[in-house]
């Protein structure tokens, strides 16, 4: 009876510091955390700003290069994590932070007053790389979307030179710079659609802002709303794997797919451009 009894406990003793292991487990704990901190960044984006930098360049009318760099910095506390929601089977954690505000310090030394207003972010993350190619690319849509209110409201330097010689296109090139802050902008929602690719749509509503070329504009609230694009592929150097995945948003960008049919041969119809008022000026010598 005492033998029996001693295996009994042996075996419930096993069956404890199994479950233990299991529960002390930290995976779930690392990835849960650091989509804290993904939160807590988003929503610093969201309510501080960001500074943002954007290169674009085509040569030849050849796609080359799109480049968006964002940074940013601040102190801030009061961040509250209303919603935490881990898949074990991906390893991937989605947080939901909030924070109420009252006056606040930008990014560009600009104090605003929240009035007690309360911001919410998301954010994802994983502990296991093969899992974090539909995040990555959530991200790059974010700062694609951060891009294009950059461009819309603050613009941006083109820069462009073409040579043709006997009547033949010798060279093209474009390029496109920006730099610029933002702050105040709400993510709206986000989504992946089959192949992947990620989608996030921003909108901010501002009021007084410094364009390129150094003009203080006032906008008397007006709202602009764009939408981001981020590939988890890279189809120069490898082949695109599908992925599936549910959002908030349910638009997407009109890319259409189909034959463009541009004229080629000589019974081919002009293409005429729709009509425009311009104009120009003499730049060479009197």
């Amino acid at each position: 009876m005492t033998r029996l009894y001693f295996r009994f406990i042996l075996v419930a003793l096993a069956l404890l510091l199994g479950s233990q292991v299991a529960i002390a487990g930290n995976k779930k704990l690392m990835t849960v955390n650091a989509a804290k901190v993904a939160a807590e960044r988003a929503i610093v984006e969201s309510v501080i700003g960001l500074k943002v930098r954007s290169r674009e360049s085509v040569e030849d009318l050849v796609a080359q290069e799109v480049t968006v760099d964002a940074k940013t910095a601040a102190a801030i506390k009061g961040i509250e994590y209303t919603e935490a929601i881990y898949d074990p089977d991906k390893d991937i954690a989605q947080v939901t932070a909030s924070i109420k505000l009252g006056r606040v310090t930008n990014i560009i030394g600009k104090n605003i007053d929240f009035g007690g207003q309360t911001i919410q972010r998301v954010g994802f993350a994983t502990s296991t790389p093969d899992m974090a190619g539909p995040l990555r690319a959530l991200r790059a849509a974010e700062l694609d979307a951060y891009k294009q209110l950059a461009k819309t409201i603050i613009g941006f330097k083109i820069d462009s030179n073409t040579s043709v010689k006997d009547f033949i296109l010798q060279s093209d090139s474009i390029r496109a710079k920006m730099m610029a802050a933002i702050y105040g902008a709400e993510l709206v929602g986000y989504r992946w659609d089959e192949n992947g690719d990620a989608y996030v749509k921003m909108r901010l509503k501002f009021g007084f802002i410094q364009d390129v070329v150094g003009r203080r504009l006032k906008y008397d609230g007006e709202v602009i709303e764009v939408e981001g694009i981020g590939a988890q592929h890279d189809d120069f150097n490898q082949a695109p794997a599908s992925f599936g995945g549910d959002g908030n948003f349910t638009g997407r960008t009109q890319i259409r797919e189909g034959t463009i049919n541009v004229p080629v041969g000589p019974d081919a119809a002009p293409i005429m451009p729709p009509e425009a008022q311009g104009g120009g000026a003499n730049l060479g010598p009197r």
